[in-house]
């Protein structure tokens, strides 16, 4: 062997002891992190792409898939009127109902107030039926006093917290349901909502 072709060996072998290049380490690397980020998205999504049930966090009562071809129920309650009696909402089955979350403080609640004693006055006698449930806390006691000043028409009751959350938080007053005479919700409102939009449900609802 000559002594160029030794040394050449000889820095083959040097060569080879320091491993990969730094061009493959960085393929490697790539490929390591890649592998990771697919594992990590298989791993976190497992059921819903292996037809698991999806985990969702809690949706409103009116909240429908939109495959689903029903309306979602309302929720029943039993709460407290202000003359110390017990409102259940089932009791109002087979009628079109209005659930209007309200406060005798909030200036939208107060100006929607007169179209609702004038679609019970309208519609009552036909199978209309609204109730308000008075979110009322420190001004609960001018509940009473306000419903007589106004010439409220309709039952009203006090909310409690179970009610509150079966109907989605309630997130902003005046907030309203509309209900069939199944006891299903068909449309839910945030804000002061028009005379004609709950008239227009109503003889939906009423076949009028």
């Amino acid at each position: 062997m000559s002594p160029n072709t030794a040394r050449q060996k000889i820095n083959g072998n040097k060569n080879a002891s320091h491993g990969l290049s730094k061009k493959q380490r960085s393929y490697i690397y790539t490929g390591f992190f890649f592998g990771v980020v697919i594992l990590l998205f298989f791993f976190n999504n497992a059921e819903y792409l292996f037809g698991g049930e999806e985990q969702n966090g809690p949706y409103p009562p009116n909240y429908v898939p939109a495959a689903q071809k029903t309306t979602a129920s309302a929720p029943d309650f039993s709460l407290p009127t202000p003359d110390g009696k017990t409102l259940k909402l089932s009791d109002y089955k087979g009628k079109a109902v209005i659930i209007d979350f309200w406060a005798t403080w909030c200036p939208p609640c107060r100006k929607g107030i007169p179209d609702l004693i004038a679609l019970k006055k309208k519609y009552g006698s036909k199978g209309l039926e609204i109730i308000g449930i008075s979110v009322d806390k420190d001004t609960k006691q001018d509940v009473p006093q306000f419903i007589k000043d106004k010439g409220i028409n309709y039952p009203v009751v006090f909310a409690n917290d179970n009610v509150v959350i079966n109907y989605g938080g309630i997130r902003a007053i005046p907030t309203s349901f509309v209900i069939d005479k199944q006891g299903k919700i068909i449309a839910s409102y945030e804000g002061l909502v028009s005379s004609e939009t709950y008239e227009n449900h109503i003889k939906k609802i009423l076949g009028l």
